[in-house]
């Protein structure tokens, strides 16, 4: 039940992440912490509520005329989720439910499909170059419909999927029916998303981790094999880094880089949970740091899972839309060319180069790809459909890897196969 707490303190939340510049999740972190005690049922809501506020901002805004975060939770609440003025009329005061009965006779014809669909008009215009109408609607569509949770299993412990998928029924038998294999990841499993994992003996023993099935799909791509060198340039808190040490079965050495000592401190927490020896973290200030020239040619493979607009999450993270600009996406492709040209000088000579990102836009993708392939012609790129097929992953790819919630149920993912042939 909606009551004027959750109402209220949503407001508020909402207030504070429209006049900031910290992401979301951030904020809605922040409140939690300090309120402890705040009942599970209450915190379900408060964050339903807020995160499909954002999802829906620019709609919510367009009915209601203003950024009143309030009118628009009531716009949200009444529209998107069906609520009646009578339901919500224990949250509203006397003003507020004429105003809503208002907006319910005059219902307002909205065209724009760009405003239906809550996106801003530059990463419309940017999309629309590379989908018909009907596809970008049913692609944008997706972006508004919350992610399940998605989960790895860690090859190098002792459950098989099918076994981990079995003990998580036992543990969330109302979920039953929904714990379900992943599509295209054989090591990946889909739960109903908020399931509570991170107090699992499964999670504590690491068994699982969290992360999304085409995140997995990439590990594959690069095809680490045993005793290889790998580097993972951009390893953030090491979901990749992970992933690849078990398909190398603990073996050879992967180098997790990445420029923040947070970041890499969480991955040491994960790799202790999950048994694996094989990864060293190294600490960069830049793609330029002295340690990456150190490495010159000594690497079979090399990933770059590059920093970009984050535009295929939007599921997980949908105020990416609104904190991203035309100048940011300008700054991200210079950043990601230099990552991309310095990275490569890792890779000897027959090794695999992989640039991934997770957004949509061809400019952070193809783009990148093709003016590093233009200046770098001991680069060729192979076929990502074969290199998947080793794996048993079977997707409609050739060049390029392309994954999109609305065909493959993942978040956006592209990723391109390198080698170095000279």
């Amino acid at each position: 039940m909606i009551n004027k707490f959750v109402v209220s303190t949503c407001a508020d939340i909402l207030k504070e992440v429209f006049i900031g510049k910290n992401p979301a999740d951030v904020h809605l972190s922040y409140f939690f912490k300090k309120n402890r005690n705040l009942g599970s049922h209450d915190r379900s809501n408060i964050a339903e509520i807020f995160y499909g506020v954002i999802r829906n901002k620019r709609y919510l805004e367009e009915i209601v005329q203003d950024e009143n975060p309030k009118k628009m939770i009531l716009v949200y609440l009444m529209v998107m989720l069906g609520k009646s003025v009578r339901e919500l009329t224990p949250v509203l005061n006397d003003d507020e439910v004429e105003w809503l009965q208002n907006k319910k006779s005059n219902k307002q014809i909205i065209k724009s499909w760009p405003v239906k669909l809550s996106l801003p008009d530059w990463i419309w215009e940017k999309l629309i170059k590379q989908f018909s109408e009907k596809e970008l609607i049913m692609l944008a569509q997706s972006l508004l419909v919350p992610a399940q949770l998605n989960l790895r299993v860690n090859t190098l412990k002792d459950k098989s999927r099918n076994e981990v998928i079995n003990d998580l029924k036992e543990s969330f038998p109302q979920h039953e029916r929904l714990i379900l294999p992943t599509i295209y990841s054989p090591i990946g499993i889909s739960l109903p998303r908020g399931t509570a994992i991170n107090k699992h003996s499964l999670f504590l023993n690491g068994n699982i981790e969290v992360q999304d099935e085409g995140s997995q799909i990439l590990s594959f791509l690069l095809s680490p094999g045993r005793g290889q060198m790998v580097a993972d340039f951009c390893a953030g808190a090491g979901g990749k880094s992970l992933a690849m040490s078990s398909i190398m079965k603990n073996t050879g050495r992967v180098y997790a880089f990445d420029i923040s000592e947070r970041r890499l401190a969480n991955l040491k927490q994960r790799l202790k949970r999950s048994g694996g020896s094989n990864i060293m973290m190294q600490r960069i200030a830049n793609e330029n740091d002295l340690k990456i020239k150190r490495l010159k040619g000594k690497f079979d493979r090399v990933l770059v899972d590059a920093p970009c607009t984050g535009l295929g999450t939007l599921r997980r993270n949908p105020d990416l839309k609104w904190r991203q600009t035309q100048k940011s996406l300008s700054e991200l492709i210079d950043k990601q060319g230099a990552i991309l040209s310095s990275a490569s000088t890792l890779c000897k000579k027959g090794g695999y180069l992989v640039y991934a990102t997770c957004s949509l836009l061809n400019d952070e993708n193809e783009m990148i790809v093709e003016n590093f392939l233009s200046v770098n012609k001991n680069f060729t790129t192979i076929s990502v459909k074969a290199a998947l097929e080793k794996h048993g992953i079977e997707l409609d790819c050739e060049n390029y890897l392309k994954l999109f919630p609305n065909i493959h149920k993942t978040d956006g993912f592209f990723g391109a196969l390198l080698e170095r042939i000279d």
